[in-house]
């Protein structure tokens, strides 16, 4: 079994803001009220919010992080809402491309699902046989679900503290809300 669960939210989730790598904590006294899949071993990402939540959904596993399972690098959007670019020409020009083009002074598309699907990959093979539990970022689990059963990259959108578990190997999954 393999589950990918979002982190819970941060004050940046709640103001709507691009928030990659700056490392916010998780909003106090949120609480992990779903039932999560059970894990032998626990996969975060190097962001503060996800060791949190990983932390909240897991206790008692340390989680082993992986750097290449953190968010993409926003680049001038970093930290910054739709309100406060909306009129920005470079963020009309990113939108108008479907976010296919790379953020400016920031990372591309085609770099960001590289690195996530390298690093996920890694903490499999480093973990033969174990049910496993990555406690990552949106971009993350849509570029490492959309690698792993094809479509399209905002397929797998997911809430914080929701995701999805699937087992290696079977073609299909289902969703943690």
């Amino acid at each position: 079994m393999t589950a990918l669960i979002r982190h819970a939210k941060t004050e940046g989730n709640l103001k709507k803001k691009y928030i990659g790598i700056t490392d916010e904590p998780i909003i106090s006294g949120t609480r992990a009220d779903k039932k999560y899949p059970e894990a032998d071993i626990v996969i975060s990402s190097p962001m503060r919010r996800c060791i949190e939540t990983a932390e909240l959904i897991y206790p008692g596993i340390k989680p082993k992080i992986y750097d290449g399972l953190a968010e993409t690098n926003f680049g001038k959007f970093e930290n910054r809402s739709y309100d406060d670019l909306k009129d920005d020409p470079l963020y009309k020009e990113w939108l108008a491309s479907s976010g296919t083009l790379p953020f400016p002074g920031g990372e591309s598309s085609e770099a960001f699902r590289k690195r996530c699907v390298e690093a996920y990959n890694k903490a499999v093979s480093d973990h033969p046989g174990k049910r496993l539990a990555f406690v990552v970022h949106g971009g993350t689990i849509m570029a490492v679900m959309s690698y792993i059963f094809g479509g399209g990259f905002y397929d797998y959108h997911t809430d914080n503290l929701c995701g999805f578990e699937f087992e290696q190997g079977e073609g299909t999954y289902k969703r943690i809300k």
